[in-house]
């Protein structure tokens, strides 16, 4: 099947290959700096609805650097496989422990004891900081991107003599449909089961769809000015942009056709231009959303935040750094996130970064300020390990 898909448009030095094998998984890799061995090891994590692609901008500076540059497309995604897609599958796969258990092994099977970096975007980034949470040994040091890292979910505590409340339902989602202008949080959206469906026969066509998504939460969409929101409530979530808290009765493919770039736009479009944009669409239009789409069900479901109370009230203790674009809504989408990273979940945060002049897809938008940074938080990361 592999050799019957249309070729990537990657930039020279940067190959295409499958690696069998890892956690039932045979894993589609991108891969830069392979061609001499002992080289450092770089592990990149891509977000929704992206793809190890989008890191193509990313892995000839970092090879060039003298690094070895992996970048899978996660479960779920793209041309690995071994992963079911059926919204009533088990969910259990998608789990954050298991997507750290995938980089374990992919790195393992590279001949890695340990990599320098583990480098994560959008949903990557909480994969990222799991790994560096859960094997510090492996994961020498953390760059989280676009997604801020809070820390593991906190175990009821001094409960012995007043007993904790059960868990009461968030009420922030009828408080958002009760809104003068009703709506409702995109990544409750994302966990229906009409999501995907909703998403692949979008009316304006697939290909227009993530145009507009992609361009809606970039820095070309000059209404992304982005500010700390106060609190989890239905007031303040209502300031964030509809592709974060929708209109309650719109799909997702409706909320960001409002905000379709005109053609001169999009000819105008440096970072994704169209070519590569359907590289994008052709994959999704193969392989659907649902794997995805998994990996938000595993959080709004609260099923295993049991599991991830195991390590509640440790911290990340290997060098740190956080990357996002100024213009990105993520930063503070969940209040308070970006300052408990900062105070309590990373002890070896050496810089957060907001790039100007880029909204959420920050590598593909402004790939020369990141490489410059990368390069030098690994420089900052090696000298504090060393002394």
């Amino acid at each position: 099947m592999a050799n019957s898909l249309p070729s990537i448009p990657l930039p020279p030095g940067i190959r295409s290959r499958y690696v069998e094998g890892i956690n039932g998984l045979t894993m589609h890799v991108l891969e830069a700096g392979f061609e001499a061995r002992g080289r450092p090891c770089v592990l990149l994590l891509h977000g929704f609805p992206e793809l190890a692609f989008s890191w193509r901008k990313v892995m000839p500076a970092l090879a060039q650097a003298g690094y070895h540059v992996i970048a899978p497309d996660q479960r779920g995604y793209g041309r690995t496989t071994g992963w079911s897609a059926e919204y009533d599958g088990d969910l259990a796969p998608f789990r954050l422990t298991n997507l750290v258990r995938d980089a374990l092994g992919l790195v393992s099977a590279f001949g890695y004891r340990s990599v320098d970096a583990v480098i994560g975007h959008d949903f990557g980034s909480p994969v990222a900081a799991w790994c560096a949470l859960l094997r510090p040994d492996v994961f020498r040091s953390v760059v989280m991107m676009s997604a801020p890292f809070a820390g593991a979910p906190k175990l009821p505590f001094d409960t012995a003599d007043k007993p904790a409340m059960p868990a009461a339902e968030d009420p922030v989602h009828r408080e958002l449909a009760r809104l003068p202008r009703p709506r409702k949080h995109y990544q409750w959206y994302y966990s229906t089961r009409e999501a995907n469906a909703d998403m692949m026969h979008a009316p304006q066509g697939l290909h227009d769809f993530l145009r507009a998504y992609y361009h809606h939460k970039s820095a070309d969409w000059k209404h992304n000015r982005p500010s700390p929101l106060k609190s989890w409530s239905a007031e303040e979530l209502a300031k964030l942009p509809t592709y974060y808290v929708m209109d309650v009765d719109k799909t997702m493919p409706e909320t960001v056709a409002d905000e379709m770039p005109s053609p001169a736009e999009i000819a105008a479009n440096q970072w994704l231009p169209d070519g590569e944009l359907a590289f994008y669409t052709g994959e999704y239009a193969r392989t659907g959303f649902q794997g995805g789409l998994q990996w938000y069900r595993c959080g709004t479901s609260g099923a295993f935040e049991a599991e991830l109370q195991l390590w509640s009230g440790k911290t990340i203790d290997v060098p740190s750094c956080f990357v996002a674009g100024k213009q990105d809504w993520g930063i503070y989408q969940r209040p308070g996130a970006f300052e408990a990273m900062q105070s309590s979940a990373c002890t070896a945060m050496i810089a957060c970064h907001l790039v100007d002049g880029s909204g959420h897809w920050v590598q593909q938008e402004q790939p020369a300020e990141i490489n410059r940074l990368l390069l030098e938080f690994f420089k900052q990361a090696t000298a504090g390990q060393r002394h």
